[in-house]
C-alpha cells in the first residue's frame, strides 16, 4: 500500500515539474516575443521619421538634438503632474475635502498640461522648419497620426480605441 501511494506521489511531483518548467519556457518565450521585435540598429523614433521623411544626415542629427532638448524641457513637467495628480488622488482618502480644494488641483494639472502642449506644438513648429516640399506635408500627416494614436491609445483616459482613424 504504502509503495503504491510513494510512487503517486512520485508521479503527482514530476507531473508539476514537468508544468511549471513548460510554463517558464512558455513565459520566457513569449517575453523575448515581444520585445523581440526591436533589431539592434534599427532605432526608435528618430529612425522611423528619418526613413519615412527621407531625411538627410544633418535632418537627422538636427532633428535628434531637438528632440532630445524637448524632452529635457517636458520630462519635468511630466513628473511634476505626476506628483499633483498623486496628491489629487490621495483627497480620496479625505472625507473633509471640499469642492475648493478638488479645483485648485484640476486647475494646477491642467495649468502644467497647458504648458506641455505650448512646449510639445514648439517642438513640433520647429522640427517642421527642418522640411521643405513633400518631406514638410509628409511630416504634418506623420504629426496627425501620432497625435491620433495618443488621443486614441491605451493611456485614452476613456479606454476608448473607436477614436483612432488608422
Amino acid at each position: 500500500m504504502k509503495t503504491s501511494s510513494n510512487k503517486i506521489l512520485t508521479i503527482a511531483v514530476i507531473l508539476l515539474l514537468l508544468v511549471n518548467v513548460a510554463m517558464l519556457v512558455f513565459l520566457l518565450k513569449g517575453r523575448r516575443h515581444h520585445y523581440g521585435d526591436k533589431k539592434p540598429g534599427k532605432g526608435g523614433p528618430v529612425e522611423y521619421m528619418a526613413k519615412e521623411l527621407g531625411m538627410t544626415e544633418e535632418q537627422k542629427n538636427t532633428f535628434r538634438d531637438l528632440r532630445e532638448a524637448h524632452f529635457k524641457v517636458v520630462k519635468p513637467l511630466f513628473d511634476s503632474i505626476t506628483v499633483i495628480r498623486k496628491t489629487f488622488f490621495d483627497l480620496v482618502r479625505d472625507a473633509n475635502a471640499n469642492d475648493s480644494a478638488i479645483t485648485d488641483f484640476s486647475n494646477r494639472i491642467a495649468a502644467v498640461q497647458l504648458e506641455i502642449d505650448k512646449q510639445t506644438l514648439a517642438h513640433f513648429r520647429q522640427a517642421r522648419s527642418l522640411f521643405q516640399g513633400q518631406q514638410r506635408e509628409k511630416y504634418d500627416s506623420l504629426v496627425q497620426k501620432i497625435m491620433q494614436r495618443k488621443m486614441a491609445g491605451p493611456g485614452n483616459r476613456w479606454g476608448d480605441s473607436s477614436v483612432r482613424k488608422d
